[in-house]
């Protein structure tokens, strides 16, 4: 494969977010007010008790007791309320900055969510058809849905939330130290403790919520191949197998589910023990400070009010751990994939090819799967613009290998392919493919309408270009008699057709695209007679004048072949014409003694 010449895409988060700072600094604001509003919050209280009800004379502090008086003068009644307006202009404040601040992070998230399936998408689109040989196409899917959207959820809910709680945090244990230090240290004595369970019971949670994303892409996986290949599970009545097999699948997404939420259920009892364990020292010798005259009544509402929203940061902290788990794996999960370099690229310097006249040349082309031993072996022929060459041999001999370098699905190992005289590696794969039209073995056809079908390699297909290519390749008729005509929807890949309706509408498809070269590849296995004859006698038209290469398992489609290719175990042994082939008595004659002489024998009958 060739090498890219740059580096695999890097996933960073502030990549990720940096396309939306603006967004961000503006919630960053409504965060540090929310914090600023959640610190206020206790302090008309202590106002009330220590000013109104005079607990304890001079318990306001000098700053306070100035703005106090300057503003009311020292009447009761005024301080009550101003202390009542001030509880209230705290409270729309908090709620307007909450609101601004997780409607930002909202919009953020789903903009980053965005992004990264559209990164992720166009990546995964540009990676080797070798790298999707050998990936689960679940397991992608998972990487697509469940994984970016587990980092949304967590942008939206955690990224500015944890801010909040932050911000809060400091400017409460300020204040408490202002207050009083000695009562600080006292209601803080259980912090340390509380973080070391939160960040060990973290790592375990993120640990186990990877084994728990691993194992729902491979249910994904089992589903999706499951219900792709539905008609062979009947066929076969392999309903019941493919139930068990799922259940033992899902059996084991549930243990591995039941290990992580045990973890996390024994965090939250544990966070609030602690918690608990700390406020029934506040309220021990907060009480006693009182009743010594060391505390006011009001630092002491003050104090419990923060201790509450002290610890409840940490708590936070602690039900966060899931989010935060399954953000933190699906980043992992998804920035495996973005930094997969296994993408086929263009050479540099590599130009969009200029309209092909056909001629097709391997030279001494060799390749191989991975590490495999090799499927292709010094490969060497050619093909004049316009002639078709009909490949022949055993299954596994390598034709469809040949057929698949020639788009440049994958890149020869050594040799080299020429179109036009010019080596294929230093056109664009666009331009490359472009020029390439393909009906192969398995056609598969997308969920939309007719017409959306055939113009699927022509988007800008007119209508009438449209209805001609139908008509060249024998679906006209049987397109109109459906209930919509060419509006009809076709089923996903194609069920609601015969096979024979499919490979016409894959006929129209390359007719209508129009290009030099032509791969045949197997096109009318499955078929029977009658189809057989109608998508043949549209591959005759569709042939004319291009350059084609067919394997074949036809008599009348090789014998017609200006050339014939014998492969076997990944070497051309035989090459020629079928006559030259058939008096040379070697491997392309078995081959027509096994396979075509019934043929030949059953036409030859019909002739009569």
């Amino acid at each position: 494969m060739t090498p890219c010449p740059t580096p695999a895409r890097k996933l960073r988060i502030r990549d990720l977010l940096r396309p939306h700072w603006k967004a961000l600094a503006a919630g960053l604001v409504a965060a540090v007010g929310q914090g600023i509003t959640d610190v206020l919050q206790p302090w008309p209280l202590k106002i009330v008790f220590d000013s109104v009800l005079k607990a304890k004379a001079g318990a306001v502090h000098g700053w306070l007791n100035l703005l106090i008086q300057s503003l009311t003068g020292g009447d009761r009644l005024a301080i009550l309320k101003l202390a009542a307006l001030a509880a209230l202009l705290i409270a729309l404040a908090g709620a307007l900055c909450s609101y601004i601040q997780k409607y930002l992070t909202t919009s953020v998230g789903q903009w980053v969510m965005h992004d990264l399936r559209r990164n992720l998408y166009s990546h995964i689109q540009r990676l080797s058809l070798a790298y999707h040989d050998h990936k689960q196409t679940g397991d992608l899917i998972s990487r697509v849905t469940s994984d970016i959207d587990a980092i949304q959820s967590f942008i939206a809910s955690g990224l500015l939330g944890s801010l909040v709680d932050c911000l809060t945090l400091v400017g409460m244990v300020a204040v408490m130290f202002y207050l009083n230090w000695r009562f600080t240290l006292i209601a803080l004595s259980v912090a340390p403790l509380l973080f070391g369970v939160v960040y060990s019971y973290t790592r375990r949670i993120k640990k186990a919520a990877r084994e728990v994303r691993k194992k729902e892409g491979e249910i994904v996986s089992t589903v999706q191949e499951v219900l792709t290949s539905i008609r062979v599970v009947k066929a076969f009545t392999r309903e019941e197998y493919e139930q068990h097999r799922l259940e033992e699948e899902s059996l084991e997404s549930v243990e591995i589910a039941l290990r992580a939420r045990g973890l996390k259920a024994k965090l939250s009892p544990l966070v609030e023990i602690i918690v608990a364990a700390g406020t029934s020292m506040v309220l021990w010798f907060g009480a006693r400070m009182v009743l010594g005259g060391a505390l006011s009544s009001g630092d002491l509402i003050v104090f419990i009010f923060y201790l509450g929203k002290m610890y409840k940061p940490m708590q936070d902290l602690s039900k966060m751990t899931d989010s935060y788990s399954k953000a933190a794996v699906g980043y992992e999960r998804i920035r495996e994939i973005l930094e997969t370099n296994h993408v086929l690229c263009d050479l540099p310097g590599a130009r969009a090819a200029a309209p092909f006249q056909g001629t097709i040349e391997y030279q001494r082309v060799s390749f191989r799967y991975d590490s495999q031993s090799p499927v292709l072996k010094e490969i060497s022929f050619r093909i004049e613009s316009g002639q078709t060459a009909a490949l022949v041999g055993p299954t596994g001999a390598g034709k469809t290998t040949i057929i698949s370098l020639l788009p440049r699905f994958y890149d020869v190992d050594s040799g080299v392919i020429r179109i036009d005289g010019r080596d294929i590696r230093k056109f664009t794969q666009q331009s490359l493919r472009r020029q390439i039209s393909f009906v192969l073995q398995e056609t598969v056809l997308f969920h939309g309408p007719v017409w959306y079908n055939i113009a699927y390699g022509k988007p800008d297909a007119t209508r009438a270009e449209i209805l001609r290519a139908a008509e060249l390749a024998n679906a006209r008729e049987f397109i109109e008699k459906m209930p919509q005509g060419y509006n009809t929807m076709v089923g996903e890949r194609g069920v609601t057709l015969s096979g024979g309706q499919r490979q016409r509408i894959a006929i129209a498809r390359a007719v209508i695209r129009n290009s030099p070269i032509l791969i045949l590849d197997e096109p009318t296995t499955g078929l029977d007679a009658a189809s057989e004859e109608l998508v043949f006698e549209a591959l005759d038209r569709l042939m004319e004048g291009k350059t084609a290469i067919v394997i074949a398992h036809r008599l009348s489609t090789i014998r017609r072949a200006d050339l014939i290719l014998v492969v076997q175990g990944g070497t051309i042994v035989e090459r020629g014409r079928h006559e030259e082939l058939l008096r040379a008595g070697n491997l392309y004659a078995q081959l027509y003694e096994l396979q075509f002489r019934r043929e030949e024998s059953v036409t030859s009958s019909q002739a009569r």
